[in-house]
């Protein structure tokens, strides 16, 4: 059982982040109720490493004089799970937008996807998507993005250890892929759809672990609020 001064001299909590919440909603969810459970009026909560609205899995949140830590948990390898579905791209490169093109995908043989996978695996180039929290100007990409402007971005340097098929089902291709801090894995399923001579978008994505953080090790919000209720 945990009391406040464990969380003011720091935690580090592994949430199981649930579809369509931001990773800002978490963290103030968590904060929220942990000044609720314990009658204080400020405490340190942050997260080391957005996840998309869209997406789910692990979330390391940190409390207290851990929020120092965020930094480094930030920078620890990632490994994700997903599902990219060739023949068509949407502007956010995933299902917060519709689809605006399609592309052929006839010639696309499960041997060919999974040779495909070689082009991106060690140090690879990658534009961020247009619809992302960086921020150019003073303002985030995204908000260029839905008002209709036209933004310039810049390449970053990504690393790649690991970019594994393990599933196809049609159009549908199942992934695993371990990365370094900054990877989109949105621009991935683009970038991939092109190298197929096709289109590609993300249709489900879940960050499964974080360093040595594992998403199986980490609760629901729905539990961590049982769990300090009960504290």
């Amino acid at each position: 059982m945990l009391n406040v001064e464990d969380y003011l001299s720091g935690q580090v909590l592994l949430i199981d982040k649930p579809l369509h919440w931001t990773s800002f909603q978490v963290v103030n969810k968590l904060r929220w109720e942990i000044r609720q459970a314990f009658k204080i009026k400020k405490i340190k909560v942050g997260h080391a490493g957005t996840l998309d609205p869209l997406a789910t899995g692990l979330l390391v949140i940190c409390t207290g004089k851990m929020t120092k830590e965020i930094d480094s948990f930030q920078a620890q390898i990632k490994e994700y799970i997903g599902t990219i579905v060739l023949g068509g791209t949407t502007p956010s490169f995933d299902l917060e937008t519709e689809i605006n093109e399609t592309f052929p995908t006839s010639h696309i043989t499960e041997a060919l996807i999974k040779e495909t996978t070689a082009q991106f695996t060690g140090e690879i180039q990658q534009y961020p998507p247009v619809f992302s929290a960086i921020k150019k100007d003073g303002k985030r990409l995204y908000e260029f993005a839905r008002a209709g402007e036209e933004v310039e971005i810049k390449p970053r340097t990504v690393h790649i250890s690991e970019f594994e098929i393990t599933h196809i089902d049609g159009s549908n291709i199942d992934f695993r892929v371990v990365c370094s801090k900054g990877t989109y894995i949105r621009s991935l399923a683009n970038d991939f759809g092109k190298a197929l001579q096709s289109g590609g978008h993300l249709s489900a994505l879940r960050r499964t672990k974080i360093g040595d953080f594992h998403v199986d090790h980490g609760v629901t919000v729905e539990t961590f609020i049982k769990n300090i209720a009960s504290e």
